[in-house]
């Protein structure tokens, strides 16, 4: 079997783990860490840091193509009133931004060096997993006082976006902390993972376009071809994602992704005592 073609189909099958991952609350950088360690790209050290992250550009898109209208304050189809809605929702968005820009800024290279192990991985999937289930157990007694996006207030959307500076640590999940922190602070589980979902869109542009300045530009034809697939795979597998997952938290709450944490956590927990060394993503 020719050698591009594996390398290729590795790429896939990432994509496929990033656009579903990336949107629901179970880590995808967890995943890719966790996946890369069974399935290698034969790559540098150096791309394959770059690819982790970039290869979210491809889920973000999906988010920015199926909300293009609603998102777009200049679209011809919106009154002032709703054009002045998208631009309060973008600013509300940035408020967001800020704290995990700061923080992400100041310790992304140290998060990189020290906490990319499978073992910190493990541990942040189940405790976060018991979190979900604990959180969505009280919710069952309370009613959201957020039933819609234009009455998130900055407050708390700043709230929330400090939330997301939890998401540092890999195997917290970006989504994850964020619509916890959207319910607790009394947002329905719709209004906290739409908000995710557009929160994503600076935080994960910037992150790439860092990873990509800092990786330069002397890409081989190969490595072009692998980013590109598994972009492309992740934009794909992102829109049924998402598309499914609005349709499923309409009826259902978060508790089946607690569980889902909490078992895979312990699964790698067992391999790791099995193989008697935490895996190291370095």
């Amino acid at each position: 079997m020719d050698l591009q073609f594996v390398e290729l189909m590795k790429a896939i099958i990432l994509g496929i783990v990033e656009g579903i991952t990336e949107w629901l609350p179970i880590s995808s950088t967890g995943h890719m860490i966790l996946v890369d360690e069974f399935i290698k790209l034969d790559v540098s050290k150096a791309f394959m840091d770059m690819f982790l992250v970039v290869i979210q550009l491809g889920a973000i898109l999906a988010v920015v193509v199926l909300n293009f209208d609603r998102l777009n304050p200049f679209s011809s189809w919106k009154t002032r009133a709703e054009k002045a809605e998208t631009v309060e929702l973008w600013k509300k968005v940035i408020v967001a931004c800020i704290p995990a820009g700061v923080i992400g800024l100041a310790f992304n290279k140290y998060m990189e060096q020290h906490f990319m192990t499978a073992l910190v991985v493990a541990s942040t999937l189940i405790i976060y997993g018991i979190l979900f289930i604990v959180v969505e157990s009280t919710n069952t007694k309370r009613h959201p006082r957020i039933k819609a996006l234009t009455q998130l207030d900055y407050k708390t959307a700043l709230i929330i976006g400090m939330f997301q500076i939890l998401s540092l640590v890999p195997g917290t999940s970006r989504s994850g902390s964020t619509i916890l922190g959207g319910i607790l602070f009394g947002a329905s589980r719709f209004v906290a993972t739409e908000f995710t979902f557009f929160l994503a869109i600076p935080i994960m542009f910037g992150a790439s376009f860092l990873k990509l300045v800092k990786f330069g530009w002397h890409y081989t034809g190969g490595e072009i071809l692998i980013l590109v697939i598994g972009m492309a795979t992740a934009f794909i597998v992102s829109v049924i994602s998402i598309k499914l997952l609005l349709r499923y938290i309409k009826k259902n709450d978060f508790k089946a992704f607690g569980w889902y944490r909490i078992a895979l956590g312990l699964v790698v927990l067992a391999y790791l005592f099995l193989i008697g060394d935490p895996i190291d993503a370095e």
